[in-house]
């Protein structure tokens, strides 16, 4: 009699314990609806980003989020010779985050782009970021945010680069997608880069 060939194992999905922390990428006013660069369909990951939330909080866990903070004259806009309209200056309404984003007690806000003439995709780049997860002890981060194509990708590629574990939560990023696979070819980048793919439903509430 033949013996049924079992299964392969579905991949167990990383659970946010002690040494996890939840990055939220640039969820700001002016990267979602009504912003003025609005990523489409951007307000649709507030539920799912909220979720993790509750979980990572409810866990004790830190809970960081970034901004874009740019001077009024920054050099990526148009107006300096950029590719991007005025956006997230520092202090406008447009910087603030999303007002349905419950950010609880506690958050640590990394503000990044500081700097009028240089460019920074990247949460890391040119901010505190590293140091504050060090100090931490974080080595596992679940990734949210806008945008796919831009900001979260270079983020996560960044923190992958630098020795964490990345866990990309696929239900609360969104992209801009300029060309129509921009967000998928991001994807792709980054978990060949060591990210994990996961949604917020596979985390234990």
């Amino acid at each position: 009699m033949k013996m049924k060939s079992a299964r392969p194992s579905p991949a167990r999905v990383p659970q946010p314990d002690t040494g996890s922390a939840l990055l939220l990428v640039h969820i700001q006013n002016d990267f979602c609806p009504g912003g003025a660069l609005a990523v489409p369909g951007a307000d649709a990951i507030i539920p799912a980003a909220n979720a993790s939330i509750r979980t990572f909080y409810g866990r004790k866990l830190p809970i960081l989020a970034t901004r874009d903070w740019h001077a009024a004259n920054h050099r990526s806009f148009k107006e300096q010779g950029g590719p991007w309209p005025v956006h997230c200056v520092q202090g406008s309404r447009g910087a603030q985050f999303h007002p349905d984003l419950v950010l609880p007690p506690g958050t640590l806000v990394i503000s990044g782009a500081t700097d009028p003439k240089r460019e920074a995709y990247s949460g890391f780049d040119g901010t505190t970021l590293e140091e504050r997860l060090r100090e931490l002890n974080v080595g596992t981060l679940f990734v949210a945010g806008l945008a796919t194509d831009y900001c979260v990708k270079e983020t996560v590629l960044s923190a992958c680069k630098l020795g964490f574990k990345v866990v990309l939560l696929q239900d609360a990023i969104r992209g801009i997608n300029v060309a129509p696979e921009d967000s998928e070819k991001a994807i792709a980048e980054m978990r060949a880069g060591g990210a994990v793919t996961a949604t917020t439903s596979d985390l234990a509430l």
